[in-house]
């Protein structure tokens, strides 16, 4: 729908923004329909199948997937961005107690890490050393304010480790053994980046603005935040612990629905066949085992059949949520820590489309439509006849 306002012909949006172009990206894109994304000229999925995180990272932050010296490279920049220094640490100790999840902090901490040069005055090596060191340090800042809500030191970096097994050992004290940390980085990979989300898109939108990379991902860090976007792989685990028994799926179900409320880890905004994310998620929770993973998939299963029946007409798929909470649970990560391990992952992505975005720059400006009380009539005097 288009509209003439004052000599300007404006285009109306549908809610939500959804199916708007508002921008051109060689980074990646979601096809809902064929149930297929892409890193670069790459299947994500087959991205994450076969590569490390760093690898994943470099192809989109760099635009090349790495070859072995490449990527050992890249790999150090991470190790070393990991770290650091004694001050961050101690204004992290000094952040801690003042906010109430991992999430907050963080979005403090952006700027102790890269300060608030705007991005307009950065040289586009200066705007990568800063969006980097960020998408290193994110792992340690939210492990360490994880461990001091809790009452306990946090630990430094290991620059040895790779990126996702650093981070869990982080988090929970303990380096993990090979099949957890390549089942953590799997979830990592897949979640690295998905298309114009909210959280990417606010990236986007502040970095038009020429702010700086530390508020740029700190709004994306906001975005992410909410429930509605980055908060429901917990959410599934609390859901699996209610439901209980498979058998139990049908009734837990029908009463939801029934009483309008949502079902997480089912249905997703743009996925109208099978989320590719999910798909390979179930393999690795599979190769995992275990009765959590039995009985996730039973309920799974069950569920389907309940939402097909409910809503016949629509096409309401398993989407990464619910087999990621399995994952990071069996990996011993703590359910108030999943929602950080997705931004420890989408942080990445942040990280691409704000290069992108600055390397050729336009702000971003949309316009609304004013719906309010009616407004006097504009008086408008020309010159004299």
């Amino acid at each position: 729908m288009t509209e003439t306002f004052t000599g300007t012909t404006t285009l109306t949006a549908p809610p939500g923004l959804k199916g708007l172009v508002v921008a051109e990206t060689s980074i990646g894109s979601v096809r809902g329909e064929a149930g297929f994304y892409h890193y670069r000229q790459y299947d994500a999925v087959e991205v994450a199948r076969h590569h490390t995180l760093e690898a994943a990272a470099a192809l989109l932050i760099d635009g090349a997937l790495p070859d072995g010296p490449a990527e050992s490279a890249f790999r150090a920049e991470l190790a070393t961005g990991r770290c650091l220094d004694a001050a961050t640490v101690a204004a992290l100790q000094a952040i801690a107690p003042l906010v109430g999840s991992p999430l907050g902090g963080l979005r403090a901490a952006v700027s102790l890490l890269v300060g608030d040069t705007p991005t307009l005055d950065l040289t586009p090596a200066e705007r990568r050393e800063q969006a980097l060191r960020v998408a290193a340090a994110t792992p340690t800042v939210l492990a360490a304010l994880h461990r001091l809500a809790g009452g306990q030191a946090p630990l430094a970096a290991d620059p040895g480790l790779s990126h996702a097994a650093d981070y869990v050992r982080m988090v929970t004290g303990a380096i993990p053994p090979p099949r957890l940390a390549r089942a953590v980085e799997t979830y990592l990979v897949l979640t690295a980046d998905h298309g114009f989300n909210a959280s990417t898109f606010t990236t986007r939108v502040i970095t038009s603005t020429g702010a700086g990379v530390g508020a740029a991902l700190a709004g994306g860090v906001g975005a992410l935040s909410g429930p509605l976007h980055g908060g429901a792989p917990s959410r599934v685990l609390d859901m699996l612990d209610e439901i209980g028994e498979p058998a139990a799926t049908e009734g837990w179900a029908r009463a939801q629905l029934e009483a309008g409320r949502p079902i997480m880890g089912f249905g997703h905004a743009v996925y109208r066949a099978d989320d590719p994310r999910s798909v390979l998620l179930k393999d690795v929770a599979l190769g995992l085992g275990g009765d959590l993973v039995n009985r996730a998939v039973e309920i799974e299963e069950r569920m389907l059949a309940v939402l097909k029946a409910w809503k016949p007409e629509a096409r309401l798929v398993t989407n990464v949520e619910f087999y990621a909470a399995v994952v990071l649970h069996l990996a011993g990560l703590p359910q108030e820590m999943f929602t950080p391990t997705f931004t420890t992952s989408r942080m990445i992505g942040w990280v691409a489309h704000l290069l992108e975005q600055a390397a050729d720059n336009k702000i971003m400006r949309p316009s609304s439509r004013y719906v309010g009380p009616p407004v006097p009539r504009l008086s408008i005097t020309g010159p004299e006849a």
